[in-house]
């Protein structure tokens, strides 16, 4: 019995090297139950509660929906493009997003096969657009894998138990990569780099908090938010 609950393997050292999380039914209620509304971890068993609304999304969904500027389910450039600059992006990287984004995320998630040259991103289809070589926190449905997210940081997290640094985070994609997934590769760093730019801590960490507030987009409403207050301070 004890060995088949073994999570290591002495043959295999990146077993030892990467460990995964014992006790998540002991902090989490079914940790393996993919989330379809909330980013539950083991200090948010409800997920985000304050000043978020699923609205009936998937998490994937509620990432992508700050974006929705108008609300009609559709994210174009320009409003990838006003929703990076409200978070702190300058403007070369709100330009260059707005293009890379929805130039790679709109056709999968058009509802016909006919492509569209404002390069629009349905929301409701976002599910499509998930690509390989990544933590594995979203399902393919666009739901939070509680027992993935625990996995990013019991692996990767060696300096501070909840937080990751830049290199923490890289060897955190570079152990997703899976062989030949060029796209999952550059994607994956390309996401998390863009997040460790925008909201790392005062001593160069990415918290818990904020990565799990990425996944379901309150992170971002938050950074708005806070964008917003500053500035109208200083008026």
């Amino acid at each position: 019995m004890a060995e088949a609950m073994a999570t290591v393997a002495e043959e295999t050292p990146v077993t030892a090297e990467r460990p995964v999380p014992a006790d998540l039914e002991s902090r989490i209620s079914k940790p393996y139950l993919a989330r379809a509304l909330a980013a539950v971890d083991a200090n948010n068993p409800e997920g985000t509660v304050e000043a978020h609304e699923h609205g009936q999304k998937t998490v994937l969904q509620q990432h992508v929906s700050f974006f929705d500027l108008d609300g009609d389910g559709i994210v174009y450039p320009w409003e990838t493009y006003r929703g990076l600059q409200s978070v702190g992006f300058n403007v070369i990287l709100c330009f260059l997003g707005s293009i890379v984004i929805n130039a790679v995320l709109s056709y999968p998630s058009l509802p016909s096969w006919i492509p569209s040259p404002l390069f629009p991103i349905y929301i409701k289809n976002i599910h499509r657009n998930k690509h390989g070589s990544d933590s594995s926190t979203f399902d393919t449905e666009g739901r939070f894998m509680p027992v993935n997210f625990e996995g990013i940081f019991s692996k990767y997290a060696r300096t501070v138990p909840d937080k990751l640094s830049f290199g923490e985070m890289w060897r955190m994609t570079e152990g997703n990569r899976m062989q030949c997934d060029f796209i999952g590769w550059l994607t994956s760093k390309a996401e998390w780099t863009m997040l460790y730019v925008l909201a790392k801590d005062d001593e160069g960490f990415l918290p818990r908090e904020t990565i799990r507030r990425c996944f379901d987009g309150s992170l971002f409403e938050f950074l708005a938010q806070q964008r917003r207050e500053a500035h109208q301070k200083k008026q």
